[in-house]
């Protein structure tokens, strides 16, 4: 299984460094092979939490985000999303946006002689935008998940609280609203306070509307579709005895193998759920391609490390935790992927008034989701063996 995962993903890595060491020797080959890791470090919770939802998509639903959405992740994201920001920032055509991209100022400096600035300059002048975005983005998923109540807790002494607080209406938005404010008024530059509110507001309406509709959906193909029938629910009700051991059974089932084919979002409700992941990869590639550009600014090696390399091994790390069921394993992992999406998204907001290194923003990821990997394995441990034993008969 790992061969067949991953095979395509290390296939294309070796293509995308020899391509890399014809463009341009061995230093593009080194660059290229950093920024594949970069992304990966920077995206093991986005493999995560893709995984979280991709779990619940039909198979048709999942082979479309691991091939048009593969697409969309690697040329889109990280080819085209740079060049189209210099595009709107700078008023050049898409042609001459690529021109300005090959063709950097002499010794790395970040404007021309004629005072114009380098394509560099530009993305990252557009920072606070794009952090505002993502961030904002990205805190909207931590606040929903973190409200909602949960049959199981990892951090329970803080998450517990957090649910009971989590019944009030629309928690999630006022929370985020405020930290956008405080964002907005103590952080960002002051040139840069109605973009970045601007810019978030647009992102908490874009994860609004795009989950909503994914929820919307998916609720009305349950309705249409349920798992059972008035006859089956008439006799669970006349044998109890058999309708609770059955649940149970059913419940370690879904525990251990995901939604079943019946729960799994087809339709209108896939497309959805296709969306939002575009949307969700995108939000979580914002960082690493900014990031990119303190290690180069060449379009063809940010396409080829964080794209190929970086983008791909996200997609084969999401499909591997789905095929092995890993989250129903490993139950705490969902949670620690969403706290270090909190801790990102709080990065994020903090880097519009001050850089933030791109090792702090990794090594936060993989702590957080390795101490949740780590509490789940101690979990597994101490389950009750007779327990087990119990519902696997």
């Amino acid at each position: 299984m790992v061969v067949r995962i991953f095979g395509l993903s290390i296939i294309i890595t070796i293509v995308s460094l020899i391509v890399a060491f014809l463009y341009g020797g061995t230093t593009a080959l080194f660059l290229t092979l950093i920024l594949g890791i970069l992304e990966v470090s920077l995206s093991f919770d986005n493999a995560v939490i893709n995984a979280t939802v991709l779990r619940r998509m039909s198979e048709f639903w999942q082979k479309i985000f691991l091939t048009i959405g593969i697409l969309i992740a690697v040329f889109g994201m990280r080819l085209v999303f740079p060049l189209a920001i210099v595009w709107l920032a700078s008023g050049l055509s898409p042609f001459q946006a690529l021109d300005l991209a090959l063709n950097p100022p002499a010794d790395g400096a970040e404007y021309f002689p004629d005072g114009s600035p380098s394509y560099e300059t530009i993305i990252t002048d557009a920072h606070p935008q794009i952090a505002a975005f993502g961030g904002m983005f990205l805190l909207m998923l931590f606040l929903g998940f973190i409200f909602e109540e949960k049959e199981i807790t990892w951090l329970s002494w803080i998450e517990r609280p957090l649910e009971k607080i989590g019944k009030l209406d629309q928690l999630e938005v006022v929370v985020a609203s405020i930290l956008l404010v405080i964002t907005a008024e103590f952080i960002a530059p002051d040139e840069e306070r109605s973009t970045v509110l601007f810019a978030g507001l647009l992102g908490m309406i874009t994860y609004i509307v795009v989950n909503g509709l994914g929820e919307l959906f998916n609720t009305e193909q349950d309705e249409d579709d349920p798992d059972e029938s008035e006859d089956e629910r008439a006799q669970a009700e006349r044998t109890p005895g058999v309708n609770e051991a059955a649940s149970v059974a059913d419940a370690e089932l879904r525990r251990r193998s995901g939604p079943s084919d019946l729960a799994k979002a087809t339709g209108k409700a896939g497309f959805f759920l296709f969306l939002y992941l575009e949307v969700l990869d995108a939000s979580f590639s914002f960082d690493g391609v900014i990031g990119a550009f303190a290690i180069t600014a060449d379009p063809i090696i940010i396409a080829l490390g964080l794209g190929f390399i970086g983008a791909m091994f996200v997609r084969s790390l999401t499909v591997y935790l789905v095929r092995k069921g890993t989250l129903s394993e490993y139950v705490y992992l969902e949670h620690g992927a969403h706290w270090a999406i909190g801790a990102l998204a709080l990065i994020l907001f903090y880097s519009i008034g001050t850089h933030v290194p791109e090792i702090v923003t990794g090594l936060v990821g993989v702590v957080l989701i390795a101490a949740s990997f780590i509490s789940s394995i101690i979990r597994r441990r101490n389950e009750p063996e007779d327990a087990k034993d119990h519902i696997e008969i």
